[in-house]
């Protein structure tokens, strides 16, 4: 989806929210919250694009991150991105097929389905997840603007462009109104899929939680073998999953700190405080 048609339905998705919202029927304003939530995910969709767009005549600035960062991870004995390729291509052709599709189509599908099964089927957990998915984003947003080549851009690497090479690339020239290519650093799809994998597995009581680990364990082999992402992007970006978790955390504890504060006061007459001092 391009970035103009995410900031599109973005628009269109949260003006319906208000509309509702100022309507007065109760009907409408239960339902409220899905246009509300879809509306932000596709603005933070688009954002994501956007941030890629703003570095992308920094070429030779990206390459040479890339290539700095491809040398830090072998200097600290991360696995080979190489190794990992290897393993599936050029042995296994209708698996990198699949894994190419895998990245262009599952990203943000998968985070659509989440949110929406969250916010019918738990919705206790929805606003904690959602905001510490916002943050998340936001934070590995403002990391993009400082452009990071992806592995497969790097000579020294020896790594294929398998999308690319099988004709399924999303991306166009450099240059190109096309997604970003040069937002590497952190992984915001290792960032989303740990939050399906993770919370799926913890709120749901079905036996079919699996699939939510098993989306995030696919997505981190695909952006590996793909050469989109080396190691070091996803690991910076659960990173910055943690840090938002621990934001979010210490902020909601503080505003009940802040309640509980204050609810002597509000509550308890000032005698009963006086003789109780």
């Amino acid at each position: 989806m391009p970035y103009q048609m995410a900031f599109w339905l973005c628009g269109i998705l949260l003006g319906l929210a208000v509309v509702m919202y100022f309507s007065g029927k109760p009907l409408l304003v239960k339902y409220l919250p899905f246009p509300r939530e879809l509306g932000t995910v596709l603005g933070l969709f688009g954002l994501w694009q956007v941030a890629g767009r703003l570095s992308v005549m920094k070429v030779d600035g990206a390459l040479n991150r890339g290539e700095w960062l491809w040398d830090a991870e072998r200097t600290v004995f991360l696995p080979s991105e190489r190794w990992m390729q290897k393993l599936f291509f050029p042995a296994h052709p209708t698996v990198m097929k699949f894994f190419n599709l895998y990245y262009a189509s599952m990203h943000f599908t998968c985070m659509i389905i989440f949110l929406i099964w969250l916010f019918v089927r738990h919705r206790e957990h929805y606003p904690r997840v959602r905001t510490t998915m916002a943050m998340a984003t936001a934070f590995a947003l403002l990391i993009q603007l400082i452009p990071v080549a992806p592995p497969r851009m790097i000579a020294k690497a020896d790594l294929v462009d398998t999308a690319l090479y099988y004709h399924q690339s999303v991306y166009g020239p450099m240059n190109a109104n096309s997604p970003d290519q040069l937002s590497a650093m952190p992984s915001v799809h290792v960032i989303w899929a740990v939050i399906v994998g993770y919370t799926v597995w913890r709120v749901s009581p079905s036996r079919w939680r699996w699939i939510g680990p098993a989306h995030t364990v696919m997505t981190i082999v695909v952006v590996l073998v793909t050469a989109n992402h080396y190691w070091a992007d996803g690991i910076v970006g659960i990173a910055l999953l943690l840090l938002s978790a621990g934001i979010q955390a210490l902020v909601r504890r503080a505003a009940a700190w802040i309640r509980g504060a204050r609810v002597p006061s509000a509550d308890v007459p000032a005698p009963e405080l006086a003789r109780s001092s």
